[in-house]
Parts: C-alpha cells; structure tokens; sequence
C-alpha cells in the first residue's frame, strides 16, 4: 500500500527533543560496513544541512515572529537530527576515506536519480554532472594510494568503478554557463522536484565538506586537489540549484524540504541493511511527518493552496543505493566530450570555454593531472578498479 505522508501522524514536536544518551549514536564499523550505509548516512547528513539552512533564510525574510519561532523549534530538531546522523560515521575512518564516499554517494545516487527522471532536461542535467563526480572519484582513489598506500575498493566495495570519466581538469567553466534552466513549478512532475532538491542538498553538502577539510592536510598536493575538485563542487551546486523554479514561494519551499526528508528517510528506512541504523531513519521518518504537518499548515495559510495542488499523492518508488556501472559506461560512451554553453549542452570546446581554460590553468598543469602523474611514478601505474572490462575509450585495467 502506497505511503502518503500527508495522511500520517508523527511524533509531537514537544516530545522530539533528545538527550545527550540518545544523541551518543554507536557508529558504523568502517570496516565492516555495508557501503550504501554510509552512502545513505552522507546523503542523509546533506539534506538535514540543506533543510537547516533553508529554514535559516526563511526566517531571516519573515517579520512574524511567532513563524519565526515554530521555525527554530521544527529547526532545532533538525539540528539534533542532522547531529545523529553525521555521527553515525566512524572516527576511524579518515578525512580521504570519508571523501571517497562521497564520491561514492555523487555517481551512484545522482546516476539512479538520472534513470529515474521523467523530464528529458533535467535528466540531461543529472546524466552531465555525473560523469564529473565519477572522474572525482577516479582523482582522489589516486590520492588514498599515494599517501595511505591503501586501496578505494576497500571503500566502495567493487559497487562502484573507479576509473577516469570527464577530466577533471575540462569541468572549469565560464560560471554563467553552470546555470541550466529551471523546471516550470505549474507543469512538472513533483518527482523531478524532489530529484532536484535532492543532487542540490549532497552536492552542497560536498562543496561544503572540501571547503572545511581541505587545509587540513599537509601533503601539498592534497591540498591542491581539494581546492580544485571544491572549486568544481561550486560549480556542481550552481548548476543544480538553477533546475529549481525561482517562482516557488517560501512556504512551497518549504513543503518541498520537508516532504523530501520523508521520503528519503522512508525510502532509506525500507532499504537499509543495518538495524541500528535503519531505527534511526524509522525515528526521523516519524519526527519528519510532523515537520511536514506543520509545513502544510503554514502553505495553506500564506500560499492558499491545498498541499495536494504541488506534491505527489503518495511517496514515489525509494530512492536505491545499487551499483550503476553499465549505465556510467553508456554515459562515458556517449557523452563524455559534453561540455555547457549557456543552458545547453555542446560538444565543442566554445570562445567562453577556452578562456576560462587559459585563465585557471596559468599554463600549468592542474593538480588533478598532477595527483595521477605523481601515484604513477610512486606506484608505477594510476590506480583504477575496474570490473566489467576495459574503459570505453580503451584505458588499461589498473587493479
């Protein structure tokens, strides 16, 4: 029977407040792991970011002060929540293991949510950027080996290949051409509203991530490649914060946040394979209906609308963390030459990209060229994890 969050009734908000003992979460074994578990906990930990600070400039533009308090009460909660969660990740685990998941995260679930998109552009804007991500993966496995000696298929688990896709060093370009065009909030589907609000929530999660952990290394190169790939993840959020219709009210807004934490942490809670965990997406979910109850009070109210006008009548299919390697490889055949020109997409290399090019390149060689050529003289070939043949366009198998 289909799941129809408007019709469900959660935990009271003045009965979600956790003690300490119930924030001090057990965190997974990272090396025991079942990936997609962690792959869940950080796309989880990005949504909880995004619908904090959404719930921050909501009220910094509202004057009644009585929203701006059921605000930061439902925002609160969302803190605590976004807390549980991020701390579900080992603290053995380190800063470059942790980056490869997330990696992990940006190819598989931006790659499924591509296969599910009903609106060809958007699934357009899906299937670009997540040749991009893949070849972030491929750049930083190269990293882990050169300066842990250790392996990226101990992360993903051969679920996920790690092999070059667009080079890294083609994703800088002139910045007005990030911003695609947005979907008409009065004719598309509410599933591509949730797509899109979902890739923007893990991708601003990981500009994020590489803005804050990136000094941290001392290893020069290191440091190199996260200000580049994070510079890249700038670029990534621009170009999926633009699908979102700008004509979207505050309060639809709103609605939209909340009823796409509900359907992730019940997507989450029917696939996940760790009971532990899947408790905690079962306790959010709960908390989370009645985060939406409040959010479509407040969208009649000031929008006068009925919130079945703007969201599904029930919960789409999961979301599913699954191996998407044959439909990558299409990808890499297919598209991997793709850059953007405006909204659109071009094979060639434009005016507008070849001077951003020149301008950030300096005439050097960018760090993310620089990572392979040093892993390859350390290692003696660039590290690849390969698993249904060779590369699309005929790379050797590096294991």
């Amino acid at each position: 029977m289909a799941f129809d969050p408007l019709q469900e009734r959660g935990v009271p908000l003045d009965e979600q407040v956790r003690d300490w003992r119930e924030l001090d979460v057990t965190p997974i074994d990272a090396d025991r792991c079942d990936p997609y578990t962690r792959c869940r906990i950080i796309t989880m930990n990005g949504i909880e970011v995004e619908a904090m600070m959404f719930s921050h400039h909501l009220a910094r533009h509202c004057r009644d002060q009585e929203i701006r308090r059921q605000l930061a009460r439902v925002r609160y909660i969302e803190a605590q929540q976004q807390k549980a969660v991020n701390w579900l990740l080992p603290g053995s685990a380190s800063v470059l293991e942790t980056t490869i998941a997330y990696e992990q995260v940006a190819v598989d679930l931006t790659a499924w949510v591509a296969r599910m998109e009903p609106d060809a552009y958007l699934k357009q804007a899906y299937e670009f950027g997540v040749l991009e991500d893949f070849d972030h993966l491929y750049r930083y496995a190269n990293l882990y080996e050169m300066i842990e000696h250790r392996k990226a298929e101990k992360i993903v688990d051969q679920l996920t290949e790690v092999m070059p896709g667009r080079p890294t060093c083609l994703h800088h370009r002139d910045p007005a051409d990030n911003v695609r065009e947005p979907y008409d909030r009065r004719r598309t589907e509410p599933l591509s509203r949730l797509h899109a609000l979902t890739i923007m929530s893990a991708e601003q999660q990981t500009m994020n991530f590489y803005m804050n952990v990136g000094p941290m290394y001392m290893e020069p190169i290191a440091r190199r490649l996260y200000q580049e790939i994070g510079l890249i993840e700038e670029e990534h959020v621009t170009h999926y914060e633009s699908l979102v219709d700008p004509g979207e009210s505050w309060w639809e807004m709103l609605l939209n946040h909340e009823y796409n934490e509900c359907y992730l942490y019940h997507s989450f809670m029917e696939t996940e394979s760790d009971p532990k965990v899947k408790n905690i997406w079962e306790l959010h979910l709960n908390m989370e209906l009645e985060h939406l109850r409040l959010a479509a009070e407040l969208f009649k109210r000031h929008d006068g609308r009925d919130p079945d006008q703007v969201l599904a009548p029930a919960l789409p299919p999961p979301v599913t963390f699954e191996p998407n390697k044959g439909y990558v490889r299409d990808l890499l055949a297919t598209q991997i030459d793709h850059t953007t020109l405006g909204t659109g997409y071009v094979r060639e290399a434009h005016e507008r990209f070849s001077k951003m090019q020149e301008a950030i390149m300096g005439g050097e060689k960018p760090p993310s060229e620089e990572v392979v050529d040093d892993n390859r003289a350390i290692s003696g070939l660039e590290y690849r994890l390969e698993i249904e043949g060779p590369h699309p366009g005929g790379l050797q198998l590096r294991r």
